[in-house]
């Protein structure tokens, strides 16, 4: 005889439905201020008043990009956002909406769903942007791990986009907004602490400087892209693109982004670890940096870390003149950054 499954609680997403899981999501998601149509139809119609569309994918997975016993589902709502805005703006665009993609077992409590969709329109608001669309979906039988696959759409305002590619020989390097930040908070995590908070919190939550991209792009930056695998790792894509030779100031970094007798020299003491691993290498802080002409005034929020040394054939980074591999070492890293099938 087979034994009766007892019954799930009411507030599930197999008890509430697909409809149902949609309609408390759609009321959370706010609105887009260039969305001619919303949530509800087969296609949500956002206007490209430039006429071209910025358009950007990440995938976060539970475990490799979160873990809901670190994070709520309001942070991780957030932090998806963040990925793919952070993007958009490293274009030198404006964000104008999400599509968003999920995929959760059934038993997935529903006010958590309505936690990741409050996280995702709390952080496009800002930008006049929100959830226009996307899908769910059952994960796969026995798979117990949350997916998340977030579009965005941005708007160039009539600029050409900023690519990695244009960094030339004699150009600065600049960054806006902090790096290590995240890395330090996971490194808190992993060992089962939860302070200091300042540092966790940046982990959960990043806050990318979505205003300095579309200033940079005004302002005539020539490259840029947002740190999300680690500085050393970023800026490499930017000097094999443009076939340059970035050189980081180290000095420079420590003044950006070490706040004296901050967080991130409090956990390195205890761990350990020179925090300046935890700057170069860190990612999800979704800084961004960016190339300019050398005496072009910089907006605000920009930072000089370096210089474009030259044109070369071997075409790398540096730090202090060090190839960016040796320093990374020197520090007790395992690479120059993230490397996603590593």
């Amino acid at each position: 005889m087979t034994r009766a499954r007892p019954p799930l609680p009411a507030d599930t997403v197999r008890e509430v439905g697909e409809f149902g899981v949609i309609a408390r999501v759609v009321a959370r998601a706010g609105a887009a201020r260039l969305a001619e149509v919303g949530p509800g139809d087969d296609a949500a119609v956002v206007t490209t008043p430039d006429g071209r569309v910025v358009a950007t994918t990440d995938v976060l997975v539970e475990g490799r990009h979160f873990r809901r016993d670190w994070s709520s589902a309001e942070d991780i709502g957030h932090k998806a956002a963040a990925a793919n805005l952070a993007d958009v703006a490293a274009m030198g665009a404006r964000a104008t909406a999400l599509l968003v993609g999920l995929a959760c077992p059934s038993d997935t409590p529903i006010g958590w769903l309505e936690g990741v969709a409050t996280g995702l329109a709390e952080e496009c608001a800002p930008l006049g942007a929100a959830v226009v669309g996307g899908d769910t979906v059952a994960s796969a039988p026995g798979s117990d791990a949350v997916v998340l696959s977030v579009t965005a759409l941005g708007d160039l305002g009539g600029r050409p986009p900023v690519l990695r590619s244009g960094a030339r020989a004699g150009d600065v390097v600049a960054l806006a907004g902090r790096l290590g930040w995240s890395a330090c908070g996971l490194a808190v995590l992993r060992r089962g602490f939860s302070s200091p908070l300042a540092a966790v919190a940046a982990h959960r939550r990043p806050s990318p400087p979505y205003a300095a991209g579309p200033a940079a792009a005004a302002a005539g930056a020539t490259a840029m892209c947002d740190v999300s695998d680690g500085l050393l790792a970023d800026t490499g894509h930017v000097a094999e693109a443009s076939g340059v030779v970035l050189d980081l100031d180290r000095a420079a970094l420590g003044d950006a982004c070490l706040v004296p007798e901050g967080p991130l020299q409090q956990v390195g003491a205890a761990l350990g670890v020179d925090p300046l691993v935890w700057v170069l290498t860190g990612g999800e802080d979704h800084a961004l940096v960016a190339t300019f002409p050398a005496g072009t005034p910089l907006p605000a929020g920009w930072r000089v870390i370096g210089v474009v040394r030259s044109a070369d054939p071997a075409a790398g980074v540096l730090v202090d003149g060090e190839p960016a591999e040796t320093v990374a070492r020197a520090l007790g890293a395992e690479g120059t950054g993230h490397a996603h099938f590593g």
